[in-house]
């Protein structure tokens, strides 16, 4: 059995994704949760992973660390975690990839943090660009890729839709607004059962932090 090493729920947008393909495949696993304080160096979780972060994958004593990786390494087990058509699953290794190394200016401005229900406001030019670019993503993998298939991106679950779902989170979080396409892949996402058991349980964590919360006001207080 697997051992999962994973940040507070109501902010670790990476574990989540590891955490959610364990949960959808039925991969037995064993859930380790330390704390995600602070923004720099943890010399605390070296024991944990190479790189002193979470998520992190243990297999029998060997350790996998960083999100897309550990999707990597539970991928040659579990091919089905790919789609099946080379071409489809092409492109979902290369949106994985766009979404592992970028977005940077949407992932600062609206931080994970899933006990916030916030009205919104208009994002900045380049916030926008992110946006408007996810939501290509989206559009694309569910018309042209998932056609007369399952509701998630390529068709079945992938990857791919554990790679966005911190995504799906955030603009919920901050109210923003979505084309039909992308709302409804967004809505299938939240309510994932294992999606619900991750949020109720990040409802009910108490450990905060400012840096994390410090956006209510910015974005006009509660809805």
């Amino acid at each position: 059995m697997y051992d999962l090493y994973i940040g507070n729920k109501n902010y670790s947008s990476w574990s989540l994704r590891a955490w959610l393909l364990l949960k959808h495949f039925s991969i037995p696993f064993a859930e380790h949760l330390v704390s995600v304080a602070g923004r720099d160096y943890n010399p605390l979780l070296k024991p944990i992973a190479g790189n002193a972060r979470v998520p992190a994958l243990h297999d029998d004593g060997f350790q996998v660390w960083d999100s897309l990786a550990i999707a990597e390494y539970l991928a040659e087990r579990e091919p089905r975690m790919w789609p099946a058509d080379a071409r489809a699953r092409a492109r979902a290794r290369s949106v994985c990839a766009e979404m592992h190394a970028g977005f940077m200016n949407l992932r600062q401005a609206m931080p994970m943090n899933l006990k916030l229900r916030l009205k919104g406001k208009p994002a900045t030019p380049e916030v926008q660009r992110d946006i408007d670019r996810i939501v290509e993503i989206w559009e694309e993998a569910r018309e042209y890729f998932a056609i007369g298939e399952g509701p998630w991106l390529f068709g079945d679950f992938s990857i791919a839709d554990a790679m966005f779902a911190p995504v799906a989170c955030r603009f919920t979080v901050y109210n923003v607004a979505l084309p039909p396409v992308a709302a409804a892949w967004q809505e299938t996402l939240l309510d994932h059962p294992a999606m619900r058991e991750w949020q109720a349980a990040a409802l009910l964590e108490r450990e905060a932090h400012a840096h994390y919360d410090c956006l209510a006001e910015e974005y006009g207080g509660a809805r």
